[in-house]
């Protein structure tokens, strides 16, 4: 029957046009349905579905593989970015798909070897490529980052040759380094821990690699296992104590450290450094729950942590440091320290002040710290340095009138300690 008949013949049976219309909707329901369920199992080359594609963008950001693999103003993933190291400079590769210049040729198993024991097409890889917090990723989430990877973009940039100086510039070193300094194991869940705590201790230690950083190197410059997150100084900065100790003695609860990472302020202060693109680039993407993960394990607890008074010992306008302090800093951080938003932060409760180390203190006033931006509603001003313009003996004044007003910690620093501090700083302007 033709389309004219049926529509002449329905003019006598209207029913039939209802069935009509209705086998139409159920066709195109059918139809519709059939192609959702092939959009979400279709397969790339590689076998790899839109669901691993998604899980491995995901995973890449915590990964914070963003962060190091663009160099400023460079394109995403195309590598360039320098890492200063004792032994000279090591510039971050191409890790988009591109086939010549990129990691499109790595198989999985190449792709693996490079994540889990630095070992690339080309040869040993320089720990300055974190694999030895990657080694503890699951074969499963590596398997979902290659996937993502070879999803991406190509980008055709050549990779640069790194400034490493003789004889660390000789690669076959490192077989013998990975031999003595890393231990490619996969990330084993505690017993007597949450599921939650364990979760945390998995972003933060696999796929954040906040170790490489947070925890002092030994003479092989490999990390020292047994001061796991006491801190440690990369590139004129502290990567702060984030042990669980530290971080309960000065009150983070959860919701200041879902603030830090979400937002890079919270009531303890703001992010800087080498932190913010951590922040920005990759933290600020957890999900609710991994978010919470990560602060149970960083914090030892998964119960809720009340948050207490903010310290401010009242001003002492006989130290020298506090007309400093009105000249220079009351300005923007406020009378008592309250800070003001999208400004500055408080000083009250900050932790940065509160830390038994005055290192970053004098490294802030040293040096500032650049503007920085997270979103429509969160954006903080850029903090003038005083290197040149602040004596030791000021800087000294300062500092100490900065711990002794808003901080639990003495205000006992001497010119002898700035000056050494300042060596340490300065060197890497």
């Amino acid at each position: 029957m033709t389309s004219a008949n049926l529509r002449h013949f329905s003019r006598y049976f209207p029913h039939i046009s209802r069935i009509k219309n209705l086998l139409s909707h159920n066709l195109l329901l059918s139809l519709g349905l059939g192609l959702l369920a092939c959009s979400s199992s279709v397969a790339d080359e590689g076998g790899n579905t839109n669901n691993d594609i998604a899980r491995g963008a995901y995973l890449m950001k915590i990964g914070d593989c963003v962060a190091c693999h663009t160099a400023v103003g460079g394109r995403e993933l195309a590598g360039g970015l320098p890492f200063e190291t004792p032994f000279g400079a090591v510039y971050s590769t191409n890790i988009t798909s591109d086939k010549e210049t990129g990691i499109g040729k790595y198989s999985y198993e190449e792709f693996f070897n490079a994540m889990h024991h630095g070992v690339g097409v080309n040869g040993n890889l320089y720990p300055a490529m974190p694999y030895t917090s990657y080694s503890l990723l699951t074969d499963a989430d590596t398997q979902a980052i290659y996937a993502y990877l070879m999803s991406t973009k190509p980008i055709k940039q050549a990779n640069r040759d790194n400034d490493v100086y003789f004889p660390f510039n000789l690669r076959f070193g490192l077989k013998a380094w990975n031999l003595v300094a890393h231990d490619a194991k996969e990330f084993t869940p505690s017993k007597e821990k949450s599921e939650h705590w364990n979760r945390g201790n998995y972003l933060v230690n696999a796929l954040g690699h906040c170790g490489e950083c947070h925890t002092p190197r030994d003479t092989l410059f490999a990390m020292e296992q047994d001061k796991h997150f006491e801190g440690a100084i990369i590139e004129g900065l502290e990567a702060s104590d984030i042990r669980p100790a530290e971080l309960n003695r000065q009150n983070w609860t959860h919701e200041d450290l879902k603030s830090l990472f979400t937002e890079g302020y919270s009531r303890k202060g703001t992010v800087f450094g080498g932190m913010y693109p951590v922040v920005y680039h990759s933290f600020s993407h957890l999900t609710d729950d991994d978010m919470r993960a990560v602060s149970s394990y960083l914090l030892d607890t998964d119960e809720d942590i009340q948050p207490q008074a903010l310290t401010f010992n009242g001003h002492k306008p006989e130290l020298p440091g506090y007309t400093l302090y009105k000249g220079y800093c009351a300005g923007c951080h406020g009378q008592n320290g309250e800070g003001r938003p999208n400004v500055a932060p408080a000083m009250a409760g900050n932790a940065t002040l509160d830390k038994a180390s005055p290192h970053n203190i004098v490294a802030v006033i040293l040096k500032g710290i650049q503007s920085q931006h997270y979103n429509a509603t969160t954006s903080f001003y850029a903090m003038p340095g005083y290197a040149d313009e602040l004596s030791d003996e000021q800087i000294k004044d300062l500092a100490n009138y900065l711990r002794l007003t808003w901080s639990t910690q003495a205000g006992n620093l001497d010119v002898k300690t700035i000056q050494s501090l300042k060596e340490v700083i300065l060197e890497h302007d």
